[in-house]
């Protein structure tokens, strides 16, 4: 057997006649930068996630970047955010001269731990970025506490996340702002690169509106300095096309884990994905935790199980994060966890008969 790890040929030929329609339709009319199909988008998105601003853009590496313009983040600046994520993550704050300034993750979750944020608070502290990873939102209300108390914003890294929840809550509803990724690998996925920020601040949308077109409030008249961050527009007509079956996407990826859970949850050389009650994912990876990785890859990959590492290297250890001054051992679980975290196929196409082959082998 040889099992695809994100089956994206299989959801293609399901929806096959409308994508490639819709993609015709934008060719056709040649209204390839914010065409009407951008304006559908960004109104469908409103509706789905209930937030008052959907902003889409260039990737979810742009929707951070926008978000982080959006508050004036300066070099010197600070912002306090997880080891253990997609470099992307980081890489936006140094991008803009600012600093990042990591502290570990939670040993169940993965995600930020909110009682190691206030230590690492300063007076040039700006925000703090969680990140919904694997697609498990944070402890929001416990971050939001604290911004509260410190007078700092909150900008939720969603790329992983985008259709969770959070005491009933979109994901996309949470903090002052909220980013996500339609990369194609991504649970809700374009044909290219795509982005969107959400936020319920009408003077926060009205800049980030600005900032994706150049900083321009009309036609070559510039506000702001600001960047060619807009969504194409044939990716917005894959989207549209592909938002309208997403909940149903979404209910598939989620009875995918809970077979892959049922199945392995009585292997004790293994630590399983915990999701928390107040919450739920979207799964844009199952991923467990083993003692003998590499072993088990490529053992998996000779039987046609494909499998992946997201992540094998916490950001505080990558070299273009030396001048920081970090060192190994700063925060013990990120390191624990990214080398021991292996994800398993998972896509909302996975059939039982994969599921079965997967853990009977595994």
């Amino acid at each position: 057997m040889k099992i695809d790890f994100a089956n994206l040929q299989h959801q293609h030929e399901l929806y096959k006649d409308e994508i490639e329609n819709a993609i015709l339709k934008v060719v056709r009319n040649c209204n390839f930068i914010m065409g009407e199909e951008v304006a559908e988008l960004e109104k469908s998105l409103v509706e789905f996630t209930g937030a008052k601003h959907a902003l889409t853009c260039s990737s979810g590496t742009d929707a951070l970047l926008l978000a982080m313009m959006a508050l004036d983040i300066k070099p010197g600046d600070e912002i306090i955010t997880t080891p253990f994520t997609f470099i992307a993550t980081a890489e936006t704050i140094a991008f803009l001269g600012a600093k990042p300034v990591f502290v570990d993750i939670d040993e169940v979750t993965y995600n930020i731990d909110p009682a190691t944020i206030e230590a690492a608070i300063t007076p040039r502290t700006k925000a703090i970025i969680p990140v919904s990873l694997y697609g498990q939102p944070c402890d929001m209300n416990e971050i939001m506490d604290i911004a509260k108390k410190h007078n700092l914003k909150v900008i939720v890294d969603g790329a992983q996340s985008f259709g969770s929840t959070y005491g009933g809550e979109s994901d996309s509803n949470l903090g002052d702002m909220s980013c996500t990724s339609f990369f194609p690998a991504k649970p809700l996925g374009c044909y290219g690169d795509g982005g969107a920020v959400f936020t319920n601040d009408d003077a926060l949308a009205e800049k980030i509106n600005s900032l994706r077109l150049h900083g321009q409030t009309k036609r070559y008249y510039h506000k702001y300095i600001g960047m060619g961050g807009r969504l194409d527009t044939i990716q917005a007509a894959v989207l549209n096309v592909k938002l309208k079956y997403y909940k149903k996407d979404l209910a598939l990826r989620q009875e995918v884990a809970s077979k892959y859970t049922k199945a392995l949850v009585d292997h004790k050389n293994m630590i399983l994905p915990v999701v928390q009650e107040n919450r739920t994912s979207v799964f844009a990876q199952y991923s467990i935790r083993v003692k003998n990785r590499e072993e088990l890859q490529t053992k998996l990959a000779t039987l046609g199980i494909p499998t992946a590492v997201h992540y094998p290297l916490p950001l505080h250890m990558q070299e273009c994060f030396e001048y920081l001054g970090y060192n190994e051992g700063d925060f013990p679980i990120s390191e624990i966890v990214a080398s021991e975290i292996m994800s398993l196929p998972m896509n909302p196409y996975v059939s039982d008969e994969e599921i079965g082959y997967i853990v009977r082998n595994l």
